[in-house]
């Protein structure tokens, strides 16, 4: 039984016992079930990679959860949750953390020791900055901020080169800094910020938000024209009886391996 989904409300907000007994257990969905809680024999199950808790009533993340240390993905959204335990730096594994919709005034300094992390889902908590040391996080790829109470964009966030996904959307933030220097950056959402002008991105980075858009188009407008602009330059060159740069590079590389043979 490598899935178990249970989205009833379970009696008494408890998890029956026996599921803890399901060792082959992979992929557990207990989400939406008035939980406050969870035995500690959960620990037994050491094949879990997948645990959604999502929409339950937990206060503290239950010490047994820290103990599933072959977890790959886990969801902790909509709870009550203000604080991470120590412990979670057991979870050497995890590649994928969701804890939007809780009550987090800090961010959680554990996830530092988390060396598989890629996707930090941290939307609709009570935010207001990041700690300045946070660019450690280099395994990081997504990181969903949208929601918090920043009021201006968080600096580090300009260290975090590797950076693929950034949603700042539903904050306070009036100005932001050009993200060029994010290459890897490929999607960059800043709705409903009371900004005036989109933030300028790399040239390979999708925007959302007010004036995104306009900025999009204007973009594909000028790759359009510097392509129709080098397609003539190469049928100039080519009528005027020159070959191209580029192949004559190319030519000139493939008569230097020639003479390396």
């Amino acid at each position: 039984l490598p899935l178990l989904l249970l989205q009833t409300v379970l009696d008494g907000g408890r998890l029956p016992s026996r599921v803890c007994g399901l060792m082959h257990l992979e992929k557990l969905y207990v989400c939406g079930n008035s939980l406050r809680t969870l035995p500690d024999s959960i620990s037994q199950l050491q094949g879990l990679r997948i645990l959604a808790l999502d929409f339950n009533k937990l206060e503290d993340v239950p010490m047994a959860v820290c103990e599933l240390t072959n977890l790959t993905r886990l969801y902790l959204g909509s709870n009550r949750l203000m604080t991470l335990p120590p412990e979670l730096r057991n979870l050497r594994s995890l590649r994928c953390l969701w804890v939007e919709s809780n009550y987090f005034m800090t961010f959680p300094r554990v996830l530092y020791d988390l060396p598989q992390l890629k996707s930090l889902q941290i939307g609709d908590n009570r935010l207001k900055t990041l700690p300045p040391d946070l660019w450690r996080m280099e395994a990081l790829r997504g990181l969903w901020l949208y929601g918090n109470r920043f009021d201006t964009f968080p600096k580090v966030l300009l260290r975090m080169e590797n950076l693929e996904i950034l949603d700042v959307d539903r904050n306070k933030i009036s100005e932001f800094p050009s993200l060029r220097r994010l290459h890897a950056l490929r999607l960059f959402s800043y709705d409903h910020n009371p900004v005036n002008d989109p933030p300028k991105v790399g040239d390979e980075a999708v925007i959302v938000g007010e004036g995104a858009a306009e900025f999009l188009e204007a973009r594909e407008a000028k790759k359009e024209r510097q392509q129709k602009a080098a397609e003539r330059e190469a049928e100039e060159l080519a009528l005027a009886g020159e070959e191209p740069v580029i192949h004559g590079i190319l030519k000139n590389s493939d008569q230097i391996r020639a003479g390396l043979r």
